[in-house]
């Protein structure tokens, strides 16, 4: 088992995680936890959120870069670990976290 599939794994089993995401810089998921449609509605819209809050960050201070969002709602809690080739996107119930 790759480096990669043994750190989805030790996240997927988490308290609460219901999902993970990886997605290619241009918001093509590359590995899943989830079924398609989700997976496919979820990375495009976290795309997009990323690329604005990334150029936020931007506009506030040029030297600045975004390292990680999280997002929380009544639902879900969704962080994402942006970098440069790829993004990680983790989606978990926080009442069973």
């Amino acid at each position: 088992m790759s480096e990669v599939e043994e750190c989805l794994k030790r996240i997927q089993v988490h308290r609460g995680v219901t999902g993970v995401i990886v997605v290619n810089s241009d918001g093509i998921p590359i590995k899943t936890t989830l079924d398609n449609s989700t997976t496919v509605q979820c990375a495009g819209l976290i795309h997009q959120l990323t690329s604005k809050a990334k150029a936020t960050v931007r506009d506030i201070d040029p030297q600045n870069d975004l390292t990680f969002l999280r997002i929380r709602s009544k639902k879900n809690e969704i962080m994402v670990a942006p970098e440069k080739d790829y993004m990680l996107i983790v989606i978990q119930n926080p009442m069973e976290s």
